[in-house]
């Protein structure tokens, strides 16, 4: 089972239904600083990933980034799995979707927020 997403890939399934879900699991701390985040992403903090993961559809395609698509996010994502959940975590992070001019949204900072 591939673990990670292209961007491109991305870009192609968030046109298709059912969307996957889209986690920014970017720590508190550079979340909090950060302008902005991938358009229609939830935010949700990996340290606390016990608590909302199981708050996810089972069903649902999962993709979730960090900053350059290393540990935080590949972190998560196998923690989902773990959960049943089919999740992957986007290559090279939020840097590689904002260098592929991917959507993005401007960052109210606003904390978690609740899955879909």
């Amino acid at each position: 089972m591939d673990t990670s997403i292209a961007t491109q890939t991305l870009v192609t399934l968030r046109q298709q239904t059912p969307a996957p879900l889209v986690i920014d699991v970017r720590r508190e701390a550079v979340f909090k600083t950060a302008p902005d985040l991938i358009a229609g992403a939830v935010r949700q903090d990996p340290a606390t990933i016990g608590e909302w993961a199981g708050k996810i559809r089972n069903n649902a395609p999962v993709v979730v980034y960090c900053v350059h698509g290393h540990e935080v996010s590949q972190n998560a994502a196998k923690v989902l799995r773990e959960r049943g959940l089919n999740a992957k975590f986007l290559e090279g992070g939020i840097e590689a979707w904002r260098a592929a001019g991917g959507d993005l949204a401007a960052n109210a900072n606003t904390g978690p927020q609740e899955p879909a």
